[in-house]
């Protein structure tokens, strides 16, 4: 199975994901844990590229959706796809839903640029998707608790909300796949609605 987690920054991914490898390991099953962009050396110096503040030059939006589908199109090949051939569960911290809400809903770039790399580039989608869905100043506050900012977190609140928009279309439009959790709640309560998800899977 391939479970992939979304959301803005700060809504809680990186603890629900640990939740649920601990949970998952528990009950017998091999779970590879990764994300996006990263996932392999390669892929993890594209991510340095990618969230790394350059005051000198500033990075084109098309340099940016090229660049996380050249970290996606390594870290499918190395790690995503052989790990689900061998019949283990994948965790991964973002996967395409990320690219359409911060590139094209974000951005403004073009879904016919997203969909043509998604068609070309992305040989396997995840069986179930949880986007953990929070007001972006929640989210925001959270992340700038944790210390410096990066490229990402450096943006605009208007960003942030047009990010959460593109979510909330995509969740609107795949709501079998996607599974959206509200990341108000305690991580024990979003840990709990996540699992009511998968046991109905």
């Amino acid at each position: 199975m391939f479970i992939s987690f979304e959301g803005t920054e700060g809504v809680g991914k990186t603890t629900l994901i640990g939740k649920i490898y601990d949970y998952l390991q528990q009950q017998g099953h091999e779970v590879v844990l990764t994300r996006e962009p990263g996932g392999t050396p390669m892929a993890e110096q594209i991510r340095s590229l990618l969230l790394s503040v350059n005051h000198e030059e500033s990075m084109s939006n098309d340099t940016e959706l090229l660049l996380m589908y050249a970290a996606r199109a390594q870290h499918l090949q190395q790690v995503i796809v052989p790990a689900l051939k061998a019949g283990k569960t994948v965790l991964c911290d973002r996967f395409t839903d990320a690219s359409f809400a911060y590139q094209c809903a974000g951005r403004g770039l073009s879904k016919e640029k997203l969909a043509l790399l998604n068609a070309n580039f992305v040989s396997h989608m995840p069986n179930v998707t949880f986007w953990l869905d929070a007001p972006t100043e929640l989210g925001m506050s959270r992340a700038r608790a944790r210390g410096a900012l990066d490229r990402f977190e450096q943006e605009k609140a208007t960003f942030f909300e047009k990010v959460r928009s593109g979510y909330q279309e995509l969740w609107q439009q795949q709501g079998e796949r996607i599974k959206r959790l509200d990341a108000t709640q305690t991580p024990e309560q979003v840990f709990t609605q996540a699992l009511a998800c998968l046991q109905s899977v």
